[in-house]
Order: C-alpha cells, then sequence, then structure tokens
C-alpha cells in the first residue's frame, strides 16, 4: 500500500509538509505498563491528522537494551518488545498512510549495540568474519591506542579482555562504533534499509550521520575524507530515486558543506539537520552546560545566512525542539506569564521560514522544561555530567541549574492529553515523571479553543500548505542588527509573506508599519492591532 502511495505523490513533497517527531516511549502507553509504543501512536493518528502533520519523524523503535534510550539497537530487522511487534509496525505504517501521514524511521548507522549479533561474533577472535564490522585496535589494558573521549564522557576506547584489543565507541560503552570501511557491512546496511522500504515507510532520519567515516587514529569524528563517497553509494543501493525523504543529522554541518548533502540533484540526502543556531546560548569555547545568554544579533544572522546561502543550492530543516533539547518555550521564550503568546511567536518565525518544520511532541501545546531530584532523571548523559561536574568541584546548585536549562529528559517527560492522572499518557506509573503543570498544559485543554497554541499551528501548517511562498520565496531579513525584533519577509513571483516578531517581553515600537500597510495580516498571537509591538508579539502578513 505505502509504496503504491509514493509513486503518485509530487516529487519533494516534503518540502511542503510538516514533520512531527515522536518520541515512542514518551508518546502514549496503550498497554498500560508505563512505557508509550507504537499501538499508543496508532490510537493519536486523528490527532496528528487534525493539526495537518504530514509525516511522523519516529525516534527508534528497533529492538534494543535501551542503554541510550533506542540509540543502541541489538536488531535493525525487529521491534523492542516495549514498544510492540514488527506486525504494530506494519499496522502504523499502513493506517498512518490511510490519515495521509509518513512514517520516517530513525536509523543508527554509525554504531550498534554490543548486544547486536554482529558485535557478539566480533569480540568472539580477531579472525571472526564480524571483526572487521567494528573498529578495533591493538594496545595494552593500560594504555588506550590514544586519548580520544567519548561524547557522554569518559574514554572512547574500551579494552575487551579475551581479544587484547580495544573496540572505538564515540557515545556510550554499550554503542560501539560500526566499521564502514568494510564493504560488508555496508551491504548488510543497504539490505536493512531496503527491508524498511519495502515495508513502505516514507523515509529515514539518519542519526548522527556525518560521523559514520570517522579516522579515530587521526583523531576524526566528523566529516572524514570518504563520507559523501559513502553517502552517494547509501543513496545509489537503497533510497535513490524513490521519492522517500531523508535527513542527515550533522552537527559538523556547515553552509559550505550542506549544499552537497541536500543537493538538489538527489545524489545523497533530501535535507540536513544542522545546529549551528541552536548551540549559541553557551560559554564560547566550551559545551552545552555551561550557560550563557542567547546572542540575539548573532542569533539572527546565524538564520539569516542559512535562509539566503542555501537557496537553490540545498534543503534545511527548520526546528527548535527535539529529544535531545530542551523545550523551546522555557529555553528562548517564557514559560510563565508569557507562555502562550511567546510560543506562538516562535512558531511563527520557525514556520515562515523555507525548510521543512519539524514540530517536536508537545511543542504544539507550548509544554515546557521540568525540575526533578538527581535521582529521578534517567538520562545517561545528565547522571554522566553530574558525576563528573561534581568531582570537578562545581557546586551541586550549579550543576543542577544547567540539567534544568539543558538536559535532555526536559525533552522526554510524557505527552500531556488531558488533565487526568499521568497526564493521560498512562494508566501506570510513567517510566520518567510527568511535568506537574500537565492539569493546565494539556491537549484536551487546547483542541476546542481557537486562540489555542495548538490551533496556532494547526493554522500555520495550513497556511504553509495552502501558499507555495512558503516551500520556494526568496528570504530578506529586515533590522539584522535591532536587539529585539526578528522580522523577514519572502517574495515569489507578486507573493509577499512578512513575519514581524517581538522577541522579547518588554512592550517596543514597530518601525515596519510602512511594509505591511498594504498587506493582509493572516495570522497574530494578539486579538486587536496595536501600533507598537507588544511582548512577544506575532505577525505574519500576505498579500
Amino acid at each position: 500500500m505505502g509504496k503504491e502511495l509514493f509513486k503518485e505523490m509530487k516529487k519533494d513533497w516534503y518540502k511542503n509538509t510538516v514533520i512531527y517527531q515522536i518520541y515512542p516511549r514518551s508518546y502514549r502507553d496503550s498497554n498500560g505498563d508505563g512505557y508509550g509504543d507504537i499501538k499508543g501512536i496508532i490510537e493519536k493518528l486523528d490527532y496528528l491528522e487534525y493539526l495537518g502533520i504530514g509525516a511522523i519523524w519516529l525516534s527508534p523503535v528497533f529492538k534494543s537494551p535501551q542503554k541510550d534510550n533506542g540509540y543502541d539497537i541489538s536488531d535493525y530487522k525487529d521491534i523492542e518488545p516495549m514498544f510492540g511487534s514488527l506486525a504494530d509496525m506494519e499496522e502504523l505504517i499502513n493506517e498512518a498512510d490511510r490519515h495521509g501521514i509518513k512514517i520516517i524511521m530513525d536509523l543508527v548507522l554509525n554504531h550498534s549495540s554490543d548486544k547486536h549479533k554482529w558485535f557478539l561474533e566480533a569480540i568472539k577472535s580477531k579472525d571472526n568474519p564480524y571483526h572487521d564490522y567494528y573498529v578495533f585496535r591493538d594496545g595494552d589494558k593500560d594504555h588506550a591506542p590514544n586519548d580520544m573521549r567519548a561524547v557522554f564522557g569518559g574514554s572512547a576506547w574500551e579494552w575487551v579482555e579475551g581479544l587484547n584489543q580495544y573496540y572505538f565507541h564515540q557515545f556510550t560503552t554499550a554503542q560501539p562504533d560500526l566499521n564502514w570501511d568494510n564493504p560488508k557491512l555496508r551491504q548488510e546496511l543497504y539490505d536493512m534499509i531496503n527491508f524498511w522500504i519495502d515495508k513502505g515507510v516514507g523515509g529515514f532520519r539518519l542519526d548522527v550521520i556525518d560521523q559514520i567515516a570517522k579516522e579515530p587514529d587521526n583523531f576524526i569524528t566528523s566529516n572524514g575524507p570518504k563520507l559523501h563517497k559513502y553517502l552517494r553509494e547509501l543513496n545509489q543501493k537503497t533510497f535513490g530515486g524513490k521519492n522517500l525523504v531523508t535527513v542527515g543529522e550533522a552537527w559538523s554541518a556547515n553552509i559550505d558543506n550542506a549544499p552537497i548533502y541536500s543537493n538538489p540533484d538527489g545524489s545523497e540526502l533530501s535535507m540536513v539537520f544542522q545546529f549551528e543556531h541552536i548551540c549559541l546560548d553557551q560559554q564560547e569555547g566550551k559545551d552545552k552546560w555551561d550557560l550563557a545568554p542567547l546572542p540575539f544579533v548573532k542569533f539572527k544572522k546565524i538564520l539569516n545566512k542559512w535562509q539566503t546561502e542555501l537557496y537553490g543550492k540545498g534543503w534545511n530543516s527548520l526546528f527548535w525542539d527535539n529529544h535531545d533539547l530542551p523545550r523551546i518555550v522555557s529555553r528562548w521564550g517564557n514559560d510563565g506569564k508569557y507562555r502562550v503568546e511567546s510560543a506562538k511567536m516562535l512558531a511563527t518565525i520557525l514556520h515562515g521560514m523555507q525548510g521543512t518544520p519539524y514540530i517536536y511532541q508537545g511543542e504544539e501545546i507550548g509544554m515546557t522544561n521540568i525540575k526533578l531530584n538527581i535521582d529521578e532523571y534517567d538520562d545517561v548523559e545528565i547522571k554522566n555530567m553530574y558525576k563528573e561536574r561534581i568531582a570537578a568541584g562545581y557546586s551541586k546548585e550549579e550543576v543542577m541549574n544547567s540539567i534544568y536549562a539543558k538536559g535532555r529528559d526536559n525533552a522526554r517527560t510524557p505527552m500531556q492529553w488531558d488533565d487526568s492522572e499521568n497526564s493521560g499518557f498512562s494508566i501506570s506509573k510513567p517510566w520518567l515523571k510527568v511535568n506537574e503543570n500537565y492539569k493546565e498544559i494539556n491537549v484536551k485543554n487546547q483542541i476546542n479553543d481557537p486562540d489555542s497554541i495548538l490551533n496556532y499551528y494547526k493554522r500555520l501548517i495550513t497556511l504553509r500548505k495552502e501558499n507555495q511562498v512558503f516551500a520556494d520565496g526568496k528570504f530578506m531579513m529586515y533590522l539584522e542588527d535591532d536587539d529585539n525584533i526578528f522580522a523577514y519577509e519572502r517574495i515569489l513571483d507578486n507573493h509577499r509573506l512578512v513575519v514581524i516578531c517581538n522577541f522579547y517581553g518588554e512592550m517596543i515600537e514597530n518601525p515596519l508599519t510602512d511594509i505591511t500597510e498594504n498587506l493582509k495580516m493572516v495570522l497574530s498571537n494578539y486579538e486587536k492591532d496595536d501600533d507598537r509591538l507588544r511582548p512577544y508579539e506575532a505577525r505574519m502578513y500576505m498579500i
């Protein structure tokens, strides 16, 4: 069913759609075990169709020991029992198709779980045919091959006693890196991807794809010399020419290499996830836990750069939130007095730009960050950072403030469906605490309220579908050096779209009234017009 649908679909359909990311263990629990599951997602397809979603990016549901919440895959062709069965997955693909929604699977091709059958074979002996599926190096127990560090802390090398070798892991020790230099390994991955294409999926999000061509001996993890050669081969052997959407998560993507990843000739991927704008509120040269205010003018210049310099050369992903990031309304909005206004303002800025917008579950109702005790957090990154920083002499208050601001579990609290116990997510105690504000912030409260954040998102999605200027209009930023206003214009033939937003909480003058006097306001987060821009005010005009 799925494959037939894609043949009829417009080429580059993803340019006119909005993608919704689901973190399955936190979305909806259908069987009462405290964990979200695939059947729970099926239950909510009517809701996603109401919102106007065209595709679901599904965080990993493959079989996994869950050492890193599914990004450690032990079987790429089977489903983790916590989430359901392969039959449930097939049902989701087909039911989503009936709702006009495609399923984008989250593939981890840089590493596997240490419980994958390939790795269990690989550590048996150096002669085992699977040994070369991973990155091993000789050494002695007290001296790793070099001093490379893993993303989640500690050495990137792990000693294997029986082998007298180290294996390389960029993330946890339970996530050994795959060796893409081995053509047999690459073919196994291609066969697996084609297995899912035959099931009718709409595409793939490729986790840390810029790291598959690593050269650890040369301290290269991202953008290895063979990266684009491998991506072109991946394209040719699997999804190339099939009208699927492919999204490459590339923390190292920049304006020079993004057009290679997302070249309109279709030789590699549909689009990139790049993170230049998302790493600004941290101290220069330090990591995300070292907090700093958002440098607003620099932030605007970066988004302007991506809008103008990628135009006609590639395609971008537009996002504020995902499963690895804090809630945007708590981060760059105001999650108190102006939660509703600031959530709508941030949505307006994002959805008016060129690229494919992503909504992370709960963003559309303005879900906020959470504050837990350290022992209530689940995330391995939070736990490791806490231990390392306390040992390094940071105060507990300092460390916890960093976690409250940037911890990944902020995005992973259960979806807030209604004001019943456990927010309508589950009849049992959830795997991670529900944010205590769920009685106020939930889907049920918002779905029938025309002024809700949810219905504001619905209107943005509808405008995007109905007006080609959103997909193809040329971008021009106004007031690039203004300290409060984020404003821009999109132009396509005789069509104009103008967005004017007050990014902060003070009333300010509106210096752009001349530009909008002959335009129709199609969306605003305040009821009545005003000469000045009110706190977090957003306006969208069109002609």
